[in-house]
């Protein structure tokens, strides 16, 4: 019997080595590559986590979002990293790419969309298309992706399914359309379905997503579209094999941009995906995802390949950053107390290592700080505070939109504008509408949906910053905002500051209620009752213009006539907490965030007070150019 399994597994081998071609094609046919497409909070997580439970590849707690690695990921409930698996169903295997939503991580999406041959579009069966969605698919059609639309949400009461698939336009009406609701775990093409599974999904992407277009005859290519660690391998690096095959042991190499040979090695491990679970094979074939070691330096956007390739892959350009910011060493009076990561070495080595996987950053080293360019308040906000877990202290100022000067020029300045789409009850959008003009707004589109108004504007990006965490006070948390970068138009014009002065401490010490409760009638506090503090450390906001220097750490002198132990209690209102994005857009031109791994401090840059009434304030809003 043993002899027979040998006979008739030498047999495959002779008709493998014979006709290795048809094999792999059979094998590439068989194979589906897929990005998940979605705004934040559509369901996009959700629905990929029930293609895994469904299909067998994982057992998935209920209500686990098991695509979200990350911590800052679960605690938010987005997705910041783009994120891939692979499931198999019916002979195929389906590598399934989920992607980030929101705008800021839009450089995660454009590099997916390599990698790719269809689109699953999951749009909420409220909210309709947002923008960022119809960005990211008008970019996925523009490279010829076929999509599926996945209606999401279908279950709620306020679905209008009807409404949101007449928001498509021309261009964008050739795809197949399925209702669903990934928290029950159905999906159908019928909308008044509220049972089943996901199969029909599952069977339309075998059907309408094409195998991938790839050739295995030649040379072994593949574009690197995100870096991770292996504890054991090193670096690993992730993409989709566009030609040829690749064994371990064979020899690569990794090209850069312009096709020069940057590093070279053997390659040590492949990893693959399915489910939960990451495997080593012996072999990669062309048009599947795969994450490959043994190469010491390669980067994001680099091929990997043969050495008898000679030509780089072509790479999806990413949209250049609209914001920056300048990222110091701590230099507080409190500095080195409660962080391990400290110098200019160490943040500049952090920073460096940020670019090599995020290709939407740039990096610019000035003499005492670093300017790291980005696309949005959140992804900075992200950032900032990755590090901050890691044990690093530093200080960061607030962002500054990046102009271009209009050639031939000097004097004229280009801005960044947004597309913005808000989405808020009648009785708020008034104030809304009257704060975006005030902001350099211009209201394009009023649209009466029912209960909420649709109201999308075009603002320069320095007048969105700060405004949504004003916008949720001004819609009691219920709107939502979203927006795009459309372009750069002409600088509409300065943009007045409501914000009020600042409280400033002038003592070091720690604050005392006796003298809190004093200052607490000039304004709003930012700090409590046994709170360290130091000279120029912002305290709270005055509630007038300008900045008011006062003494937190008095103490309240003790007599004969009042002992200690007579002295009524004192109550103060609890001090105002910030998180570390509402920081961002609070902080003025000469003021800058303390980053701890455990406080959050606002100063002013300058902390002595005589050197801080010399200085000239900046006259503009903007200092960072293209």
């Amino acid at each position: 019997m043993f002899r027979r399994i040998n006979l008739k597994i030498l047999k495959f081998q002779t008709q493998l080595f014979q006709c290795p071609t048809k094999y792999y094609s059979q094998e590439v046919n068989r194979l589906r590559n897929i990005a998940i497409i979605a705004h934040v909070d559509h369901g996009k997580t959700s629905l990929v986590d029930q293609l895994l439970r469904q299909s067998g590849a994982a057992q998935i707690q209920e209500h686990s979002r098991v695509m979200d690695s990350n911590d800052l990921e679960k605690e938010r409930g987005i997705t910041i990293l783009s994120k891939n698996t692979a499931i198999e169903y019916n002979g195929h295997r389906i590598n399934i790419v989920d992607t980030p939503g929101h705008a800021d991580f839009g450089g995660e999406v454009e590099r997916v969309l390599s990698m790719v041959d269809g689109v699953c579009l999951v749009v909420c069966a409220t909210e309709g298309p947002m923008t960022q969605t119809k960005f990211v698919l008008s970019k996925a059609l523009a490279r010829n992706l076929k999509p599926i639309v996945v209606m999401n949400k279908i279950d709620r009461e306020t679905a209008n399914p009807d409404k949101v698939e007449n928001d498509a336009n021309e261009d964008q009406l050739e795809y197949s359309l399925l209702y669903a609701s990934a928290k029950n775990g159905y999906s159908s093409f019928n909308p008044e379905d509220r049972e089943g599974t996901f199969k029909p999904l599952l069977d339309k992407m075998i059907e309408d997503i094409p195998a991938p277009t790839v050739d295995t005859t030649k040379p072994f290519s593949m574009l690197v579209t995100q870096i991770e660690n292996d504890p054991y391998v090193g670096k690993c690096y992730l993409g989709k094999v566009y030609s040829g095959i690749l064994n371990v042991g064979d020899t690569i190499n990794s090209m850069d941009a312009e096709g020069q040979i940057v590093a070279s090695g053997k390659c040590s491990k492949i990893i693959v995906r399915r489910g939960l679970e990451q495997t080593s094979e012996n072999q990669a074939i062309a048009g599947d995802i795969v994450s490959v070691a043994g190469i010491p330096d390669s980067y994001v956007n680099h091929t990997i390949c043969a050495p008898e390739v000679t030509e780089p892959l072509p790479h999806v350009a990413v949209d250049a950053p609209t914001i920056s910011m300048l990222f110091y060493v701590n230099d507080s009076p409190m500095a080195g107390r409660e962080g391990k990561q400290l110098t200019f070495q160490v943040i500049r080595r952090r920073l460096l290592k940020e670019l090599e996987t995020n290709v939407s950053l740039q990096l610019i080293e000035k003499n005492e700080a670093f300017e790291v360019k980005g696309r949005g308040e959140l992804q900075m906000g992200v950032l900032i505070e990755t590090m901050r877990r890691e044990g690093f202290e530093l200080s960061v100022s607030p962002p500054r939109v990046i102009m271009k000067r209009v050639p031939g020029d000097d004097k004229k300045f280009l801005e960044p504008i947004e597309e913005v789409t808000i989405d808020c009850d009648h009785e708020f959008a008034g104030s809304v509408i009257e704060k975006m003009t005030l902001r350099k707004g211009d209201l394009k589109t009023y649209n009466d949906s029912g209960e909420k108004a649709r109201l999308i504007f075009e603002i320069p990006t320095r007048g969105l910053l700060g405004y949504p965490a004003e916008f949720k006070n001004d819609t009691r948390g219920e709107g939502v905002l979203n927006s795009i970068v459309l372009g750069y138009e002409p600088y509409r014009g300065a943009i007045d500051k409501n914000r009020k002065g600042s409280i400033i401490s002038t003592s070091s010490g720690t604050a005392t209620a006796y003298a809190l409760v004093g200052i607490e009638a000039r304004g709003k506090l930012f700090i409590g009752d046994g709170e360290t503090v130091y000279p120029g450390m912002i305290i709270g906001e005055h509630s007038r213009e300008g900045d008011l220097e006062v003494n937190p750490v008095k103490a309240k002198q003790l007599t004969n006539i009042r002992a200690a132990g007579k002295d009524e209690s004192l109550r103060l209102i609890p001090p105002i907490q910030h998180s570390l994005e509402q920081l961002i857009s609070y902080i003025q031109d000469d003021e800058v965030i303390e980053v701890t791994p455990t406080c959050l401090r606002i100063r002013k840059k300058e902390l002595d007070a005589t050197k801080r009434k010399n200085l000239k304030r900046r006259p503009n809003d903007f200092e960072s150019f293209e």
